[in-house]
């Protein structure tokens, strides 16, 4: 399925691909404003143990190895799928005023080349797996993980104060076991898709912050109690979008001093790519108009003044009148509810 790539990538890249018809609806409309959380599972209203556990393991595309380790740990599955929603949220919400806009229209095809928008859609999908794992353990959402070892914070006191750090070094130790991590392979795109990876695992350490609560007669502070805490995954995906804008276009060179293939910039770059950085292999095609790799930009509704230049591609841009109605000149009535009218106003939309 996935020919000379390591078990890890392919993971990822089915991981990226894995959104089922039955739940794209639910998050195709996005306009920026939506919160960035997990979104509850619209699966089955059974405990995810037992019977419904075991079938949501198979509903999975993982390998044999893989699906073992799900039905071994409930829980599992539906992280798995929690992590989908959120890198596809955190994609559509980070794209949302560019020409490619992270559409699932041709992301089969964008997948098996080597864009700097497979590279963020690779690093996405880790962040949001490394992320949801850790979660997962601290909310109580998986069985063999808890809250994290933080030095002076007995597991006992976590739950008894209401904190639970986030596990993320039982999540990367996991992620690394499930995905069978080994040893990169020679292969040229091999390497920059288990880079990218990595890069995405990076993003999520960066976030992980000490956190603090004080007990004590009115405030004193005299016994205080930290645990470590993930940051929003909004901050992460700002991050990997911070690290796609800075992406390097990388080539294979051979280490003189060990004769292994290792990644190296431009020559304008003098210097290889960093742990942190974004690589890709090929430039990117436009996204304009139609093609295999994206249904194009036409119909996208722009903004006059920031976007719309770049999204349309010089084409120019349609405008609209278009009427709606809004509550207006509200009034307190007592006792004790609002009176409001009922005003039409209109505006421009421009696509």
């Amino acid at each position: 399925m996935c020919p000379r790539l390591p078990r890890t990538a392919c993971l990822l890249r089915l991981i990226a691909l894995c959104i089922l018809l039955s739940q794209t609806s639910a998050y195709f409309g996005l306009t920026g404003r939506e919160p960035l959380v997990f979104l509850p599972a619209p699966l089955s209203n059974e405990s995810p143990s037992g019977k419904a556990h075991l079938k949501q393991c198979e509903q999975l595309t993982l390998t044999r190895r893989q699906k073992r380790l799900c039905r071994r740990e409930p829980g599992l599955a539906e992280t798995l799928r929690e992590s989908v929603r959120l890198s596809l949220l955190e994609c559509r919400y980070q794209f949302r005023n560019e020409r490619w806009n992270c559409s699932l229209d041709g992301r089969g095809s964008l997948l098996k080349r080597g864009f700097k928008e497979t590279a963020f859609l690779l690093a996405v999908s880790s962040a949001a797996l490394t992320h949801a794992l850790a979660k997962a353990c601290s909310s109580g959402r998986m069985e063999r993980c808890t809250c994290d070892d933080s030095p002076d914070l007995e597991h006992r006191e976590a739950w008894q104060w209401g904190i639970c750090g986030d596990n993320l070094k039982y999540s990367t130790k996991f992620l690394k076991n499930f995905l069978g991590q080994k040893r990169v392979s020679k292969d040229l795109r091999a390497q920059i898709d288990s880079h990218n990876i990595n890069v995405g695992v990076r993003a999520v350490k960066s976030g992980l912050k000490t956190t603090c609560k004080c007990h004590g007669v009115s405030g004193s502070c005299a016994v205080r109690t930290c645990w470590k805490q993930l940051s929003p995954f909004h901050d992460t995906g700002r991050l990997l979008k911070f690290r796609y804008d800075s992406a390097m276009r990388v080539l294979s060179v051979t280490n003189a001093a060990t004769g292994e293939a290792e990644l190296a910039g431009p020559r304008r770059h003098g210097h290889s790519p960093r742990p942190t950085d974004l690589v890709y292999l090929e430039d990117s095609p436009s996204f304009c108009r139609p093609s295999r790799y994206s249904p194009g930009t036409a119909g996208r509704p722009c903004a006059k003044d920031t976007s719309c230049q770049n999204l349309c591609c010089g084409r120019g841009y349609n405008t609209a009148l278009r009427h709606t109605t809004l509550s207006c000149h509200c009034q307190v009535r007592w006792c004790c509810h609002v009176e409001c009218q009922t005003c039409l106003r209109e505006e421009e939309v421009y696509t």
